[in-house]
């Protein structure tokens, strides 16, 4: 049952009228918001409300002020690339609650989705790269941006403490390399980042992806979002292993065009600082707070602890680096 303060939100906002019959049909898929899909006076749309305590086994607490960074992400990202994500149509941002347009899964499929059931395109994967690469383009180098997003300890909570941090006290003897890497990404304030650029926030629409999910918004490390997204790649290939060469080659897609999209920075430079974020979170998906839920053996995380450690250690600087130790064990 939808909260009491999300139908007296849309009833403030106009967008539902006083006596018409709303529907609200429960979304799945995320740990850290109440999500529904509204259908009232003919029209369909999103409603989303932050929680104050996400969905997971392991205690998980983050502020709720992260709902207005989110469509402040939004209206940023519009400006950058307009069809890459979804219209607000209002905001409350006390109750830490909003409206977007609804996109319907027919049109816009989840790609995670895609990926599982074996449709790993290339071609969309650069779009998703080169649609990264735009929106911290468009927003590198600005001040009033850094001002208003500067959700250092948001960004902490929900990012780099469950999945950096936490990961380390399972790993005693990579911690120094785990907290260096949460310090050196917190200190990095070059760019808007999305936090959470994963298939499950990006949906295959027809005019290419559109991103979803930006509660983790921050004024940082652009790395973040390249590595964050570049990770899921790899570990699709444990989920489906018959389509691990096709999911390596969305890899290779996205991380070419991120890099021809670079253009604040030395693309060697964030490469590098990526490619040392990447296999951090690869081993933060089975041991943070927040794993995969789609790795559930032990050998097969048992895999991605092996490789991960010893990408950690050797401190590679080139996702290649990466990409190919992974295939090595992965590939038939």
């Amino acid at each position: 049952m939808a909260d009491p303060a999300i139908r007296d939100f849309l009833a403030r906002s106009g967008l539902v009228t006083p006596g018409v019959p709303a529907r609200l049909v429960p979304l799945t898929g995320g740990v850290a918001s109440d999500i529904f899909r509204v259908e009232a006076g003919g029209r369909t749309f999103v409603v989303k409300k932050a929680l104050a305590r996400l969905r997971v086994a392991r205690e998980w607490t983050a502020p709720v002020s992260r709902n207005a960074s989110e469509v402040g992400w939004f209206v940023e990202a519009r400006r950058a690339v307009p069809r890459a994500v979804p219209e607000i149509l209002a905001h409350d941002p006390v109750l830490g609650v909003f409206a977007m347009s609804y996109l319907d899964p027919a049109t816009h499929p989840v790609w995670k989705e895609e990926l599982r059931d074996g449709r790993a395109d290339p071609a969309f994967a650069a779009a998703v790269g080169r649609t990264i690469a735009a929106i911290h383009a468009a927003t590198a180098g600005s001040p009033d941006l850094a001002r208003r997003f500067a959700n250092d300890d948001t960004f902490h909570a929900i990012r780099l403490e469950p999945y950096l941090e936490a990961t380390a006290e399972r790993h005693g003897d990579l911690a120094n390399d785990l907290f260096a890497l949460s310090t050196a990404a917190l200190g990095t304030r070059l760019a808007l980042v999305h936090g959470d650029v994963s298939p499950k926030n990006i949906l295959a629409g027809p005019d290419g992806p559109v991103l979803l999910d930006a509660e983790c918004a921050w004024y940082g490390e652009p790395a973040f979002d390249l590595a964050f997204c570049l990770n899921h790649l790899l570990l699709k290939g444990v989920w489906q292993r018959a389509h691990a060469a096709d999911y390596l080659a969305c890899f290779d897609a996205l991380a070419d065009a991120y890099r021809a999209g670079v253009a604040w920075e030395a693309p060697e430079a964030i490469e590098a600082r990526a490619a040392r974020l990447l296999p951090a979170l690869f081993l933060a998906r089975v041991d943070g707070k927040s794993p995969v839920e789609y790795i559930t053996g032990e050998g097969d995380r048992d895999l991605v602890r092996r490789v991960a450690r010893r990408l950690i250690a050797g401190r590679c600087s080139r996702l290649a680096q990466v990409r190919d130790e992974w295939a090595k064990e992965i590939l038939p």
